[in-house]
Formats: C-alpha cells, sequence, structure tokens
C-alpha cells in the first residue's frame, strides 16, 4: 500500500501519466535529500521545481480540461492520477505541494467560469509553465468570506477599480493570474475576477511566512478591472469559492500520507539498525507496538482517501455523498498524519530533530495540514451537519466501484448550488459492516450501536449544540463510523487481508473509546449519555499472533526498502549548481 519511488508501483491508467509520475520522482532523486534540505534551511524559491514542472508539462497535462488543450493528449483534471502526485510530491517537501495544491485553488474558479477567453489564456500560461494563485482569505477576516473587504468600484465607463488587500495568498508572487474574491462597491453582490501580478497596480507586500513557499500579503491600489477580467458574479460567486474548496481542500490528506511514507521509511531504518541495552530497539515491545500503530494508521488514510477520490468521481447532482468524504480527508486523515509522526517520533526521538533528516520537515509540516484550507473545526462543524441522515435516513445508491479511469472530472467545475446539505443520504453503512466478521470489526458495531441509541434517546440539547467543544468530540465518533465503512469498502478492492485488516480495528476501537471517555468527562455531559458513554468504552480483542504477522509480514520488512539519494547523481550535478 505503501509509496516506495525506488519500486514505484503506478496507480494510472495510462502511459502518459506514468510518465509524469516517474519524471517527477527521477527530478527529486536526482536532486538528492542534502540538496532538499539544505533549500529548506535555507528558504531557497523551488525555480528548479518549476522548471522542470513547465519543462515537462506537469500543471499543463494535469490541470489542463481537454476542452482547453488545443487537441493535445492526456491534458484533463483527473482525480485519481492528482492524488498520486499530491502524494509524490509530499513525499519528498510540503513546499513543492504546496505551490501545486494553491496553483489548483486558483484555477478552480477560472474552469468553473463561464469566461472563456480568460480560460482560453489560462490554458496557454499553463503550457508556459506559469503557477497560480486563490486569493480568498485576508488579514483581519481570514477565510470568512461574508466578510470580504475586497471590493470591485464601478466607474462610469462601465469598468471598475479594485481596492482591498488579501493574505496569505501562496503563489501571489509569481502566479501567472489570481483569481480573487471580493464584492461589487456598494451592492451585496459577491464577484471573483482575475489579476495578474505583474501589473504595477498590484503591490505585493511581503511574505508572511518564513519558509521556501511564497505565501503573500498583496495589495491592489486601483487595479482597473473590466468585464473581461470577471469569472463570475453574485450566487454564482459565492458558490465557485466554496466549490473550488471543496475539491482541492481534499489534497491536504494526500500531502500528509506522503509525508507520513517517508518519515516511516526513514524510523523504521533508524530503529532497526541501533541497539540499546544490548538489544536491537525494535525487539522492544512497545517499540513494536508504536511501529505497528503508525502503519496500521498511514494504511488506513491512503485506504480511505483512495475509496472518497471514488466517490467524488462518481459524484453528480444526484449523489452528493463527497460532500462528507471530501471534508474527512481534509479534517480526519490530516490529523491521522499528526498520529502517525507522533508515534514515530517516539522511537527515534532526538534523531527526528536532526538537520539532515527529512523527518525534521516533516515534523515540522504534518502540524499545518489540519490547519489550511478550513480549520479542524471548520470541516468539523460542515460534517456534523450530515449526521442525522447517515445514521437514520440511509438511500438507495448503485454501487460505486474503483474510479480509476482516464477521464475528465466533468462534474467538479459544474457542482451547482453550495446549498441543501440536510437532504444529501448516504448508502446503509450497517450493510458495509455486516460483511465482515472479524473480532475487532464485531466489537465497533457494538460501539456504533450504542452511539446510536445515544443520539436517538440522548441527543445533545440546544445548549449543548453551542458547545463547541462538545460536538467535535461527538463529531469525533462520528468520523470513525464513516472512516471504517470505507476502508472495509476499499480492503476488498485492494486485498488487504483479514489479520490487517483486523488489527486496524483494534486502533479504531481504542480511538472511539478514548474519544468516548472525553465526551464522557465534559462537564455539559448529562447522566443519561454518561452511561451509554461509558458503555461505548470497549477494549480491543488482543490477538498476539495476529500483531506478531502483521508485525513481521507488513512492517519490519520495510527496514532497507527505500532510502533517499543522500547527493545529487553525477549527471544532474552541473544541472542543479547552474540553478543555484
Amino acid at each position: 500500500m505503501l509509496l516506495n519511488p525506488k519500486n514505484y508501483q503506478p496507480r494510472c491508467q495510462d502511459d502518459a501519466s506514468e510518465r509524469i509520475m516517474r519524471k517527477t520522482i527521477e527530478f527529486f532523486e536526482r536532486k538528492g535529500r542534502r540538496r532538499i534540505k539544505e533549500d529548506d534551511h535555507e528558504r531557497v524559491w523551488y525555480a528548479d521545481f518549476l522548471d522542470f514542472v513547465g519543462r515537462e508539462q506537469v500543471f499543463a497535462r494535469l490541470l489542463t480540461p481537454p476542452a482547453y488543450a488545443d487537441g493535445a493528449d492526456g491534458h484533463r483534471w483527473d482525480s485519481h492520477r492528482i492524488c498520486e502526485l499530491n502524494e509524490i510530491l509530499g513525499f519528498y517537501g510540503l513546499a513543492y505541494w504546496y505551490t501545486w495544491q494553491v496553483s489548483m485553488l486558483g484555477l478552480g474558479p477560472i474552469w468553473i467560469s463561464t469566461n472563456e477567453a480568460v480560460k482560453t489564456e489560462t490554458a496557454q500560461l499553463l503550457k508556459q509553465g506559469n503557477i497560480f494563485a486563490f486569493g480568498l482569505s485576508e488579514k483581519e477576516h481570514g477565510a470568512d468570506i461574508y466578510s470580504s473587504e475586497m471590493t470591485l468600484v464601478p466607474q462610469p465607463d462601465g469598468n471598475y477599480l479594485a481596492r482591498g488587500s488579501k493574505y496569505y495568498i501562496g503563489n501571489g508572487n509569481a502566479a501567472g493570474l489570481v483569481s480573487t474574491f471580493g464584492r461589487i462597491d456598494g451592492t451585496d453582490d459577491y464577484v471573483f475576477f482575475v489579476v495578474d501580478p505583474k501589473h504595477d497596480k498590484y503591490e505585493c507586500i511581503k511574505n508572511v511566512c518564513n519558509s521556501q513557499n511564497y505565501v503573500a500579503e498583496y495589495a491592489l491600489h486601483d487595479y482597473p478591472i473590466t468585464d473581461a477580467q470577471i469569472l463570475s458574479r453574485g450566487r454564482e460567486a459565492w458558490d465557485a469559492s466554496l466549490n473550488t474548496i471543496n475539491f482541492c481542500k481534499f489534497n491536504l490528506g494526500w500531502a500528509s500520507i506522503g509525508i507520513c511514507t517517508h518519515a516511516f521509511y526513514e524510523a523504521i531504518d533508524h530503529a532497526s539498525q541501533r541497539r540499546l541495552f544490548d538489544s536491537v530497539v525494535t525487539d522492544f515491545p512497545h517499540i513494536r507496538q508504536l511501529f505497528v500503530d503508525a502503519y496500521v494508521r498511514l494504511v488506513s488514510m491512503k485506504l480511505f482517501a483512495l475509496r472518497a477520490t471514488d466517490y467524488m468521481r462518481a459524484a453528480s447532482e444526484e449523489d452528493r455523498r463527497y460532500l462528507l468524504y471530501n471534508p474527512m480527508v481534509k479534517m480526519k486523515v490530516t490529523t491521522q498524519g499528526e498520529e502517525v509522526i507522533n508515534h514515530l517520533w517516539d522511537v527515534i526521538a532526538a534523531k527526528g530533530f536532526e538537520k539532515d533528516m527529512y523527518f525534521e520537515m516533516a515534523a515540522r509540516d504534518i502540524r499545518a495540514l489540519p490547519k489550511l484550507e478550513g480549520t479542524v473545526h471548520v470541516n468539523m462543524a460542515l460534517i456534523i451537519k450530515f449526521m442525522g441522515n447517515y445514521f437514520f435516513k440511509p438511500g438507495e445508491f448503485p454501487v460505486v466501484g474503483q474510479r480509476d479511469e482516464p477521464v475528465n472530472d466533468d462534474f467538479l467545475f459544474n457542482q451547482g448550488p453550495t446549498k441543501g446539505l440536510g437532504k444529501i443520504q448516504f448508502h446503509d453503512y450497517r450493510e458495509t459492516y455486516a460483511g465482515v466478521s472479524l473480532p475487532n470489526v464485531k466489537v465497533f458495531r457494538k460501539q456504533i450501536r450504542i452511539l446510536k441509541i445515544l443520539l436517538a434517546v440522548a441527543r445533545p440539547s440546544k445548549d449543548q449544540g453551542k458547545d463547541i467543544d462538545f460536538l467535535l468530540n461527538l463529531g469525533e465518533l462520528f468520523t470513525l463510523v464513516v472512516y471504517g465503512q470505507l476502508i472495509i469498502e476499499n480492503a476488498r478492492v485492494h486485498a488487504i487481508g483479514d489479520e490487517l485488516l483486523d488489527q486496524i480495528f483494534d486502533v479504531m476501537v481504542r480511538d472511539f473509546s478514548r474519544y468516548a471517555l472525553q465526551l464522557y468527562g465534559k462537564s455539559v455531559t448529562t447522566k443519561r449519555q454518561q452511561l451509554l458513554l461509558r458503555r461505548m468504552i470497549k477494549r480491543p480483542v488482543v490477538d498476539n499472533a495476529r500483531f506478531d504477522r502483521v508485525w513481521n509480514e507488513h512492517v519490519s520488512v520495510l527496514h532497507g526498502t527505500y532510502e533517499m539519494n543522500e547527493e545529487p547523481e553525477a549527471e544532474a550535478r552541473d544541472s542543479v549548481a547552474d540553478v543555484a
């Protein structure tokens, strides 16, 4: 299940896509870990990577819908292969993933719009190797787009002057175009328009972060705007902002998967070669427990994220289940990534601080992902809206298979209005769980049943509904149910053995018990709720033989299977030096 660049197994279905993935891996392996770490420490703008992107047409092929590709083969917005590149870029460094991610955000409002001239220009800019930016958040309001102060001021000639500033805007220093959100002055109309950072009325004020990334604060000083630069207005502009985030925040979970995978290889190699107290570190029982927990969490992250991709690609006006699964990839997978790094760091300890280790970057960057494109709290508030229908009003849907076909995901740019979330239904989770009779899945089903009873007979009061901390813990219980459901569905697709799947649910049972205990301890929890929460606290079924087989057959065998090239390969050294 884990990405290994030394033995790369492509998930994409066509040769052109596989070539992009292999070329990207080759770029980083040739660059070498030492140089990647030096660039990170010295906050070097990744011009060499962007040169590679332009030369190999990486963004152009992966982010241009076929209607705007002038007949060029292999150009499409294909979420399956987008996720694969997400994972690869995260594996080598979050900075490289970040410039790709914010380019996707910037492109979203453009491809969603009906402005054909801007779309045609955008396709040409991608072909030339340009990156893009998404001007949504502001310094005083964050991502609270209700409060946006960026305005288009109408002029007597029918045109506009753009006034205002944006904050925390990735690629804002060097984007070909910046999709910018604001209002029409004197009205309640929202608007999306594009601006060029090279224009003299565009001021790039500063990089607000001390990193390789350029996360800009920029200001527009009476920047002239005509209808030719306007992408959308009113409700369409509002929907464009949220619909773009719908399919782009999904990428953060995949960056976490890539980061954790690389860190896992480093940690298992270090621990397997180190002796303490006359024993190899990996012989200690608590070390094996940490590694097994980290591994099954990481496999779970990938199984869930892959399955969520299937539902996003299968989405339609009648099937909007992706609106639950996508924020879970953003929220649940990224926080699980933090857990994986915590487990691994407990193993390698001080080694994780060393400047030559990839782990040093991983430990820092894994914390960022739950906090970007809406915090965990914001995404959990969205997720909770689906809880009632999920448990009590299931719908009928055709079975969604693995969606890895090489086609454009047209629906993502035609999602429609961002409302009606309370009407969205889901297939019956009980049917998925009923198909598995493993010991820990059975325990988990009991926990789910008690949670459903709580929601039926002791559901949160209005006052509890105002307590965000209470709702967050309740939401964690709900998300575990959805998480487990999609893991089971995808375990069949990827032939995950029963022992590994049962070990995954060993962790799930413990996590469920932990959140139930936290909710039990809240001051606002009622006596009836406490009684039911106590019944949710379960011990997983312990099977030492199963644990040992997972350790021997899945975890310890990863020792020595991947180590990144330390130095640039000989044929690449001259070109790397030239870039420097």
